[in-house]
């Protein structure tokens, strides 16, 4: 008899592990199938479209679009092909995903991803650049909404990739997210660091005069691009000049201790000296962070890394981001993000895009004292070139290629509560082009204007 129970026990035990069993299989299934689906040849895949309701990737493949209607947006958003990896469609396949466990594939799905850009001011800006390599980006630095982000040369990914061998350098990349030679935009850093650690009177007090050369205290000479040279400046002047020697000698200075300039630094977010890479994260694509080298403020090596040349690496997106921690006076950055929202195979909405904001870089005091430099920079020196707005801005030119080639770079904000954006733009090999900078950044907030 009791062997009789005994049994009945081990039955028993063995028929609900084994109907556990089953439903553990059963929901591991229905979870998974969505990723093992989108894996096959069977899949099917829904659109990416604007913040107008504009395609942007048709993963169906069934609309009819002109010639290179995606061209301004091709290595930004991608597509499932697997030949660009760090871009929207690859980083949120799920999220297009028309396929249910219970239902199969829908060819009438309604997985779709919403984004931020603005498919109109985003071509206008492409075709601004006039065929010149180079990239842009614009976002609104109150919520966060990315509208703008391009990058040439770029690719029509309906086109497919039969010549790929054949591509320029650098079609299937989106430039903004990785690091540029930031030229003198890297100025501003070193103006956040230098108002955090002595504060504003002692800094506006400062005066470094410019012959077109400074001899630093290791014997190598810090360049002007004014070869004559500027004179005796303050702090505002070499912002709005752009002088070299005059952050050079800023650099060396000991009431600016490079302990604190690199505790500054890091809390902007550089990787210094040959510190791990880290990464900001938007919506799964990966944005490199700002990196430079400094090791002594009397070294040529350290000193360019402040003014902007040397080891110095950040990303468009970076510099465009710490414009909104300066435009909002609050010293934190506000976080970019590209999906606005999405919806799965059945049309329900989710994952419903929020404003973040990073922690505090530096002090609101600080972001207010930078802010007005900026502003009166854009007053006195962009008010003709891009007119009919008020912005704060610096300018910036930096030798790559080993000085054979210089690029123009241009990152700033507008003030206004009804157009609140931070940009940055990059222009490849300035002198190769009648087109500017200040034309590309002109277009980009006219086109963002019109298009509100």
């Amino acid at each position: 008899m009791k062997s009789i129970k005994r049994c009945q026990r081990l039955i028993s035990a063995f028929l609900a592990f084994f109907i556990i069993g089953m439903i553990v299989l059963v929901v591991k299934i229905q979870r998974e199938s969505n990723f093992y689906m989108m894996h096959t040849d069977e899949h099917e895949l829904g659109k990416v479209y604007d913040r107008t309701g504009d395609v942007l990737f048709d993963g169906s493949g069934d609309g009819e679009y002109p010639d290179n209607y995606f061209i301004d947006v091709g290595n930004l958003i991608g597509d499932d092909s697997g030949q660009m990896d760090n871009t929207l469609v690859a980083q949120n396949i799920l999220k297009l995903n028309n396929y249910s466990f219970s239902t199969g594939i829908k060819s009438n799905g309604k997985a779709a991803i919403y984004t931020t850009i603005d498919h109109k001011a985003n071509r206008a800006v492409y075709d601004a650049f006039a065929g010149n390599d180079g990239c842009a980006v614009a976002y609104n630095y109150k919520t966060g909404e990315i509208l703008v982000c391009t990058s040439l040369p770029s690719l029509d990914v309906t086109k497919g990739y039969e010549n790929i061998e054949n591509f320029p350098p650098a079609t299937l990349m989106s430039k903004n997210m990785y690091g540029t030679v930031p030229g003198s935009t890297q100025k501003v850093s070193t103006l956040i660091a230098a108002i955090e650690i002595m504060g504003q009177d002692k800094l506006f007090s400062k005066r470094f005069t410019c012959t077109g050369s400074y001899e630093n205290k290791e014997g190598k000479n810090i360049d002007c691009h004014n070869s004559y040279g500027h004179g005796e400046l303050d702090i505002q002047q070499a912002i709005e000049k752009s002088c070299n020697p005059f952050f050079a000698q800023l650099v060396e200075d000991p009431d600016m201790p490079l302990e604190k300039v690199k505790k500054v630094y890091d809390d902007l977010g550089y990787a210094l000296n040959g510190d791990d890479e880290r990464y900001i994260d938007i919506d799964g694509i990966k944005c490199e962070r700002a990196s430079t080298t400094l090791v002594d403020p009397n070294e040529f090596r350290t000193q360019w890394g402040c003014i902007g040349q040397g080891d110095t690496l950040v990303s468009p997106i970076q510099l465009m981001m710490w414009q909104s921690a300066i435009a909002n006076e609050t010293g934190k950055m506000t976080m970019p993000y590209l999906i606005d929202h999405y919806t799965d195979v059945s049309g329900k909405v989710k994952g419903t895009a929020k404003t973040e904001h990073s922690d505090r870089l530096f002090l609101p005091d600080t972001a207010s004292t930078v802010k007005e430099m900026l502003l009166t920079n854009g007053a006195n020196n962009y008010s003709y070139s891009i007119g009919g707005y008020t912005i704060g801005v610096k300018s910036g030119t930096a030798q790559v290629k080993e000085g054979a080639q210089e690029n123009a770079l241009l990152v700033g904000f507008v003030e206004d509560e009804s157009l609140p954006i931070a940009f940055c733009v990059v222009l490849e090999n300035k002198y190769g082009t009648y087109v500017t900078a200040e034309n590309i950044v002109k277009v980009m907030l006219d086109s963002i204007n019109e298009n509100q």
